[in-house]
């Protein structure tokens, strides 16, 4: 595996960051082969999917961002489970929890939004977890679209569980309007789930226009991780991006 790009903020301001974004199975897996992978992807930012939403649910979030040398930046339960969490190398502007429209009988949906700085850099992020209902994904897309265009700033980073592919048309949506990041710089694995046995690329990393890709994939093979670990964490696989992100002139 070519090595990735590690974190730094350069002379000008600029920063290279590396962005993770994990579907965790409400910590019902092996939360020790979780946390050490998570650790190995050394990410900046971390946006998780299916965090706990139950009882002590923030508990449970800031002991795996312990554990992962990470602090909980926001969402959660209150955002129906996608959850930031972050490094001390992130200052934090604000966050909003999005709830969206509810479809009755299935589950509630929401958003873990932020605004954060990074060295000279300024971003937008949400963390996503979309419908099992084709419908309600694509309108839930057009809603995350809406949100980010809405935070007025210079670059987002949008990342979850798309629940579908590259070929379904919420996806092809939001690669229209946002860089695939794994399509534009392929990087490590590609497939996501099962995670036992990955068949279907359905989790992904977003980036709007500005924001140069340098690697994004599974990092199958990264020092630190192993197989066993990938297969015992959750049903998911990680999807890791190395991303720059120039400075405001």
């Amino acid at each position: 595996m070519d090595q990735l790009p590690k974190s730094r903020t350069e002379p000008d301001g600029s920063a290279v960051i590396r962005v993770l974004s994990y579907n965790i199975r409400s910590l019902r897996d092996d939360e020790e082969a979780l946390a050490r992978v998570i650790r190995a992807c050394e990410p900046d930012l971390v946006l998780v999917q299916e965090a706990p939403r139950f009882f002590r649910w923030r508990k449970h979030a800031a002991r795996l961002a312990a554990k992962c040398d990470l602090v909980v930046l926001g969402g959660g339960a209150t955002a129906a489970g996608p959850l930031l969490l972050c490094s001390l190398r992130v200052f934090v502007e604000r966050t909003e929890d999005v709830l969206l429209p509810r479809t009755p009988g299935l589950h509630r949906r929401g958003f873990a939004t932020a605004v954060v700085r990074i060295g000279g850099v300024r971003m937008g992020l949400a963390s996503l977890h979309l419908s099992l209902r084709a419908e309600e994904r694509r309108a839930h897309t057009e809603l995350l679209l809406d949100r980010l265009a809405a935070m007025d700033v210079p670059y987002a980073i949008a990342a979850g569980d798309v629940n579908e592919g590259p070929e379904g048309p919420a996806y092809g949506r939001l690669a229209a309007e946002l860089q695939d990041c794994r399509a534009v710089a392929p990087w490590g694995g590609g497939p996501t789930f099962p995670a036992a046995a990955p068949e279907r690329r359905i989790d992904a990393v977003f980036a709007t226009k500005g924001v140069e890709v340098l690697a994004c994939g599974v990092p199958a093979g990264l020092p630190g991780i192993s197989t066993t670990d990938l297969r015992s964490a959750t049903d998911h696989l990680p999807v890791l991006a190395a991303l720059r992100l120039a400075a405001a002139p």
